[in-house]
């Protein structure tokens, strides 16, 4: 007698699909997400294992939620997420991006701001998970309708980064092994896969 095998439900995964080069938006009433160079290409997780087309998925609904538009953009020529994400910023048609790292950390822009600075930075990829990625969705498409939302709660770890620390150098550095220096950025679609559903 044979017993049953349960399979796993198939993981999420995504595409990012080029459709041509990102301009300038013009509407007021979307966020730019801007995508590192390794991002749903060489990698495919965060740090911590959260599936990049989770990360996607749960950040366009909280953009979505608010009755905001989330248009997607790959930078190639930099893996440094405050240059990700005020090129972005500058491209959106709201002026607010969302910028992101393959290995998770993020931050939200506004175009009038300088590069280094920024509305809310998210540093610790380790403590990001899939609900705080939706409420940084929602968060991003409540400052593009001019609104001041309160900061995404954030978790503190002391023990996050020595614990981390070597997976993070070792992701920063094949992340920057996959930057093309000479391209500027491009407009992408996300194409999910099997077990996107729900």
């Amino acid at each position: 007698m044979t017993t049953p095998t349960t399979t796993a439900p198939p993981e999420r995964t995504v595409t990012l699909r080029e459709i041509g080069p990102a301009r300038r938006g013009s509407r007021p009433d979307e966020v730019v997400v801007a995508l590192s160079p390794a991002f749903a290409g060489h990698f495919s997780k965060t740090i911590v294992d959260v599936p990049h087309a989770e990360v996607l998925r749960q950040l366009m609904a909280g953009i979505e939620e608010q009755g905001v538009t989330a248009r997607l953009i790959r930078v190639r020529d930099t893996a440094d997420l405050a240059a990700i994400s005020h090129i972005a910023a500058r491209l959106s048609g709201s002026g607010i991006s969302v910028g992101m790292l393959s290995r998770g950390t993020t931050m939200i822009h506004q175009k009038d701001l300088a590069r280094l600075s920024n509305l809310e930075l998210f540093p610790q990829s380790p403590l990001l998970d899939a609900p705080v990625f939706r409420m940084i969705g929602s968060n991003a498409a409540q400052y593009a309708k001019g609104e001041s939302p309160q900061p995404v709660p954030t978790r503190n770890d002391q023990m996050a980064r020595p614990r981390w620390q070597a997976k993070a150098a070792l992701l920063h550095l094949k992340e920057f092994e996959c930057i093309e220096a000479d391209r500027g950025p491009v407009e992408v679609e996300a194409v999910f896969g099997p077990g996107t559903a729900g």
